[in-house]
């Protein structure tokens, strides 16, 4: 994935979000496409139409950190869009690249955390950066109806999200969490752009519809907490709570956790869960 290609079609999304009375503009003239048009986000970002439309363009290779506050306040980006903006456009420092075919390893510390979790009957997991899952218990697995839970090589959150179809029937709010997954994937990408594993991941989903209708929409955040509800077929719908921390030593490492209120009803359904992952083998978590 080219990160100059990746900075225009980030600046083309945002300026489309725009609309010239959000920014105190008057509306002259009939606009083909939505939001500002170049001009409009140049003269409000004080830069030349020219150097503009070159960074649009991906033919800018050394953007100035002023110019880039200057038009990131101009796009009304937020805190992740802006650190992204600045990954694509002037990437000071080199992006840590592993070796290709590289796996991480999940430390024996953490490995002891996922039992405790599990223990408890609250589902979690390890994410990479690419959201490949590198380790989970069996009340993960059971929460995504993995009746096996040896960890693969390829498993990974978005390879289920948007390969399987069984993750349209779990997921009663498919769509939003689909925004999200992709919103982290582009993050990623803004920090490693040049990542092998995780350009191969996006380079794979490319070829579904589903991925590719909303990659293009270009949201970037990192999602650190939230809801997710679920339609289970071994326990009927019910939400949960998730908590997704970087670990110590490793910051592209993520725990996953997924809580329910006590007492509740999707607390007793995280309990069947488990009690029903029980029953399997004892997970290998690498």
């Amino acid at each position: 994935m080219d990160r100059l290609v990746g900075l225009g079609d980030f600046l083309r999304s945002r300026r489309a979000r725009l609309n010239p009375e959000d920014v105190g503009m008057e509306d002259v003239g009939r606009r083909r496409v939505p939001g500002l048009r170049r001009e409009e986000l140049a003269r409000l970002a004080s830069v030349s139409l020219g150097y503009y439309t070159r960074l649009e363009q991906g033919r800018c290779k050394n953007a100035s950190p002023v110019v880039l506050d200057s038009i990131a306040r101009a796009l009304r980006l937020n805190q992740s869009e802006r650190d992204h903006l600045f990954a694509l456009a002037s990437p000071i420092i080199a992006p840590v690249r592993r070796p290709a075919g590289a796996w991480q390893r999940v430390s024996p510390l953490t490995c002891e955390l996922l039992d405790a979790l599990e223990h408890a009957d609250t589902p979690a997991c390890v994410f990479s950066h690419c959201l490949d899952i590198m380790a989970a218990n069996r009340p993960f697995w059971a929460l995504h109806m993995r009746q096996d839970d040896r960890l693969e090589r390829d498993d990974s959150l978005p390879r289920f999200f948007f390969l399987d179809p069984n993750s349209r029937r779990l997921y009663l709010d498919w769509e939003h969490v689909a925004t999200d997954v992709t919103a982290m994937l582009h993050f990623a990408l803004g920090r490693h752009p040049g990542d092998p594993r995780l350009n191969e991941l996006i380079g794979e989903l490319l070829e579904n519809e589903d991925f590719r209708r909303v990659w293009a929409a270009h949201h970037v955040y990192e999602r650190a907490s939230g809801t997710i509800a679920f339609d289970h077929p071994i326990v009927g719908d019910f939400s949960i709570h998730y908590q997704l921390l970087r670990l110590p030593g490793d910051p592209e490492q993520f725990l996953f956790v997924c809580t329910a209120a006590q007492g509740s009803l999707s607390a007793s359904a995280l309990e069947r869960l488990a009690k029903w992952g029980a029953t399997w083998a004892h997970p290998s978590h690498n």
